[in-house]
Order: structure tokens, then sequence, then C-alpha cells
């Protein structure tokens, strides 16, 4: 089989983009060629050095590190690209002065994408928000199950996606219930009727809370008699729970224990009530006529 050589030089030595025509830059087939075998080299070096970090990490710690990974290698290719464009004699000064408008058209159009990506690398790196953490954000509670360069994914107890732009997480109040340990405490307050003897509602809250599933035994479930309400004395139960996420269904399960344990006890949970007096007064009309009459 014989080989043309002449064809494979001319093929390498074409010209894409002949030079004079565009401000002195020029590319040549070998250029391109050299460039992607560049990228390729520089790819399996990346990889390598992502392998070797992140071997020996946890998983939480391993999807932080390879978001922020990802940021770097874009910058990476990026200056590996022009290097080797440069260093094969291609002129990158004309045509990166004639895109210059278009970069600041793109900068201004792409601002709240950066704004993003530099929120998430903030994030990323300050641990303000991991994966598996419970957050709440304007209302809104769930679980981070990813966090990217861009946005963090979050799924809210009633398993509904809610994705958040990370520049959001800078500019809004955001809770964290998890940020110091898994456990966090709760409450469900609960209302009885004036004259109940209130040793024993506080008897019954505590033992309420303790058989409950779901509340931790230690530190052990506390009671509180809050305040003389309007209508009612008002007591809250207060407890530990491990999973932050489930709060509503463990609060719900209390409650209906409370009441049962209410009943069986005569604690009557009162509704409001409001008293009502009516102090008559002579009519306008009776007195007219009493003044007629004189």
């Amino acid at each position: 089989m014989n080989i043309d050589w002449d064809k494979i030089k001319e093929f390498i030595n074409y010209e894409i983009v002949p030079e004079g025509k565009n401000g002195g830059f020029h590319l040549d087939t070998w250029m391109l060629i050299l460039a992607v075998i560049a990228i390729l080299i520089t790819t399996l070096i990346l990889r390598g050095i992502r392998k070797v970090v992140t071997r020996k990490m946890d998983a939480p710690d391993k999807l932080k590190f390879e978001s922020v990974f990802k940021f770097f290698n874009y910058v990476v290719y990026i200056i590996v690209i022009i290097t080797v464009l440069n260093s094969s004699g291609v002129q990158l000064t004309g045509i990166l002065t004639a895109s210059a408008a278009l970069f600041v058209g793109l900068g201004f159009a792409l601002q709240d994408l950066f704004k993003d990506i530099i929120a998430g690398v903030t994030i990323l790196i300050d641990r303000s928000v991991l994966v598996n953490d419970v957050i709440e954000m304007n209302g809104k509670v769930g679980r981070v199950f990813e966090v990217k360069l861009r946005s963090t994914r979050i799924i809210t107890r009633d398993d509904k996606i809610l994705i958040i732009p990370n520049h959001l997480f800078m500019s809004e109040s955001v809770y964290n219930y998890t940020q110091n340990h898994p456990k966090t405490r709760e409450s469900v307050q609960v209302g009885v009727a004036y004259g109940s003897d209130t040793a024993l509602v506080e008897k019954i809250l505590i033992q309420c809370a303790r058989e409950q599933k779901g509340i931790l035994k230690s530190p052990e479930p506390f009671v509180m008699f809050n305040d003389f309400g309007d209508s009612s004395l008002n007591f809250g139960v207060y407890f530990f729970i491990r999973d932050a996420f489930t709060d509503p269904r463990i609060k719900s399960s209390l409650r209906f224990a409370i009441d049962k344990a209410f009943r069986e006890n005569q604690i009557t949970i009162p509704f409001p009530q409001r008293d009502l007096h009516i102090i008559s007064q002579p009519s306008v009309r009776q007195n007219s006529n009493d003044m007629s009459h004189e």
C-alpha cells in the first residue's frame, strides 16, 4: 500500500482561514489538529487529577469537588487552546479585537449566569449548603440533593423538585436546619380550657412525646406553660427529631395522640369564645317625648 505523502502534506498545510483576510488571523489544518490533540491530552490529565484527589473523599465532598472542578476545566481548556494556537503562529489579537463588542454584549446578556456561577463556587467552598442538608427559603422546605455551579436542586416535602439559582443564596435569607447537626428542636402548641389540671396536662404531653415514634429520647421532651390566652391556657411540648424533613408527619401523629389522651382524661381543648355585654339605654324618641311633656 503506497502512502501519498504529498496529499497528506497538502491536507496538513491546508489553510482553513487564509492569511491576510482577517486582520492577520489565519488557521491551518495542522494548527487545528494540534489544538485537538492538546485538548485530548489535557482531558486525560484532568481526569487523572480528579481520580487521585477524590478517591478517598466521602460522597458529599466528592460532589462538591467535582462541581468546582468542572468550572476549573473550562478555564484550563480556554488557556490551553489560546496557548497552543498562539505558539503555532496564529495571531489572535486581530480576531479578539474584532470580537470585543460581541464579548461586551455577551457579558451583559450572561451576567446572571456569571453571578450564579460565582455564587455556586462560593457555596461549594464555604460549605454553606451541602447535599442532604434540609433548608428553607421563601417558605419552601426541602432536602438538597444536587449542588451545581449554576443552580441548586432540592426536593420538597410534597415530592416536587425546586431549582434555585445560586445567586439567590447570596441575596435571600436561607434557613439551614442541619448546618450544625442533623438534630432539630420542634414543638406542638395546644390550648386547654381554664380550670384544667395543669400538672396533668404537663404529664400527658410529656408521655405522648416520649411514646411518639421519631422523637429522640435524648435530649428529653419538655413542656412549657406559654401563656394565659383569651380562651385557653396555652402549652407547648418541645422535642428533638433527627430528620427535620419528616417533621410534619411526626407533629401530626403527636397531635392525634394528644387529642386521644385529652379525651380519655376529660381535658377540653376550647374553641375561641367572646362574652358580649349589652347595656340598655333609653331611646332617643323616649327622651324627646319626656322633654315635650315638660
